[in-house]
């Protein structure tokens, strides 16, 4: 069986406010705004249309503050915390010879970070990774990038994710889908179960 896996609050929990919030001195009376205006060109970024060091000057222009390229680009990598319910799943999955294809919207300060510190990932054999394609989900056109290079049949294609537009474009285009709530990891594991027998 082949799976698509989202990343971010799937495999790995992130959140980008308390890491980011840590650039500000003391007392700064509107970080958690600067920050909000770094995610207004965050798909861009994740869609490849804007470099690494091209983001890094900007961001680092909306924050107004005296932090170099490389503190910043720590405080945007250090924004995760592996998910182990799912770990164990997909341990499991890659034991007994599933195809396992990471699908993710991210950037080119998380990759090839991330595969990095968290060498697992290396049980993905193959990665459709937003910044590399020019398209973010729920863009149909990352996913028809997914089906074309990666030779996949939407209909035999499990595809977990946890955001419902990502869920519903996969949906249109036949893959058989899971909406993931890391709050609820056996309902997953329940889904998981009837597909894998069919």
């Amino acid at each position: 069986m082949t799976f698509l896996f989202d990343l971010g609050r799937v495999l790995l929990d992130f959140n980008f406010e308390p890491s980011l919030a840590r650039l500000f001195p003391p007392g700064t009376v509107d970080s958690a705004e600067r920050v909000n205006r770094l995610m207004e060109r965050k798909d861009e970024f994740e869609a490849g249309r804007i470099d690494e060091e091209s983001y890094i000057t900007w961001a680092l222009e909306v924050l107004d503050t005296d932090v170099t390229p490389d503190e910043f680009r720590d405080a945007w990598q250090q924004i995760f915390t592996p998910h182990e319910p799912m770990w164990q799943t997909v341990r499991k999955l890659a034991a007994d010879g599933h195809r396992l294809i990471l699908f993710s919207n991210t950037n080119a300060i998380h990759c090839p970070w991330v595969f990095e510190q968290y060498p697992e990932l290396a049980l993905f054999s193959e990665a459709v990774l937003s910044y590399q394609t020019g398209f973010v989900k729920p863009d149909p056109e990352i996913y028809h990038h997914a089906i074309r290079v990666h030779g996949l049949v939407p209909e035999e294609t499990l595809y977990i994710d946890d955001l419902p537009q990502n869920i519903a474009t996969g949906r249109d285009l036949g893959f058989r889908t899971w909406q993931y709530d890391m709050k609820d990891h056996a309902a997953f594991e329940t889904w998981l179960a009837e597909n894998l027998k069919s």
